[in-house]
């Protein structure tokens, strides 16, 4: 069997058990593998050896962070696993994926937007009248405030935005396109604070009215209707280029430069994908006061992963912490935007 044709029919069987974003990922991790091993010749799955996949496993130790390169070789793992029960290669041969042995300390220093660089972006935003309630800016202070995954503020409709109220619902409508990772354990309101909702308010006025192909109308839609994901990672890496109200720490004249086109925006090292700027989120959460419990609800996390890969605040803080309001803590200290 090709190999790209033997990863089509594993991710076809996994479908029925796991969520689209997790598809997505899988598809993405064995087409790396897939492009790897044509390069090198290998077309069918009944030609892969031990050593290939430990050839696989040091390249990608090259290339890639310890709790990254743990999440492809266990998805190669299960690939290979799914080989061996149609007998399409030797029994064995997935006891011979190498799974790295990533310790806390790696795994919880996954990639993220830190909270100096996010909130000098939400403040050039607020106080550049240009900038200001932008679709850019809007999808960037939802990320921050909620924490939600790409897939929930994708599924976002105008209904579901309650500035009165200062609330977002996030809700889950596979049958016309827009399912949460977690199904319907993935719905939930979450609190925003008022400087939020003021801007999404703001943003409601000017927003063209615009539905997608179920007659929903997307709280961030694009000019066809409902953005892709894809869509919307592309307009991350612009949104934060740092080069936007600072000098390009990398030396490049934005005017000139490549990166703020948006076929390289991916390329800008200082562009940020939703990825880390949801572990950012989380992290500033936690930071500012709100306890785990509380932010595990508001991200849609089990408490014990936000406690193990975020939370790394001493005993007596967690105390202080149920002392202290919630919703306010978020209220960022930014400046009116100015006309």
């Amino acid at each position: 069997m090709p190999i790209p044709e033997a990863i089509e029919r594993y991710l076809q069987q996994r479908t029925v058990d796991a969520s689209d974003s997790s598809t997505s990922t899988w598809r993405y991790q064995l087409k790396l593998f897939a492009e790897w091993t044509d390069a090198l010749g290998i077309e069918r799955v009944e030609e892969l050896r031990g050593y290939d996949l430990d050839d696989w496993y040091s390249m990608r130790a090259g290339e890639v962070a310890p709790a990254t390169l743990e999440g492809e070789m266990w998805t190669l793992k299960k690939f290979v696993e799914y080989l061996e029960r149609r007998e399409a290669v030797p029994d064995g041969l997935a006891e011979k994926v190498k799974i790295p042995d990533v310790d806390d300390e790696d795994r919880s220093n996954d990639e993220r937007w830190s909270a100096p660089e996010a909130l000098a972006m939400l403040g050039f935003h607020r106080t550049t009248w240009a900038a200001f309630a932008t679709r850019e800016h809007v999808m960037l202070e939802l990320q921050w405030v909620t924490g939600a995954r790409l897939g929930g503020i994708r599924a976002l409709d105008v209904r579901d935005v309650h500035v009165d109220e200062a609330y977002v619902d996030f809700r889950h409508r596979p049958e016309t396109g827009t399912p949460l990772k977690n199904g319907r354990d993935g719905e939930r309101p979450v609190g925003i604070p008022p400087s939020t909702a003021a801007v999404l308010e703001r943003y409601l006025k000017k927003r063209s009215d615009v539905h997608d192909d179920n007659g929903r109308a997307p709280f961030l839609p694009s000019q066809r209707g409902r953005p892709t994901e894809n869509t919307l990672r592309v307009w991350n890496y612009l949104a934060t280029q740092p080069c936007k109200h600072s000098p390009c720490p990398h030396d490049n004249e934005r005017d000139t430069c490549e990166y703020t086109e948006r076929a390289h925006s991916s390329k800008c090292p200082s562009s940020r994908s939703p990825h880390p700027i949801r572990t950012g989120s989380i992290s500033w959460q936690l930071d500012i006061g709100l306890p785990p419990w509380v932010v595990a609800e508001r991200v849609n996390a089990h408490i014990d992963v936000i406690e193990q890969h975020y939370d790394k605040t001493p005993a007596r803080e967690r105390m202080e912490r149920r002392r202290r309001p919630f919703i306010t803590d978020l209220e960022a200290d930014l400046e009116d935007p100015k006309p």
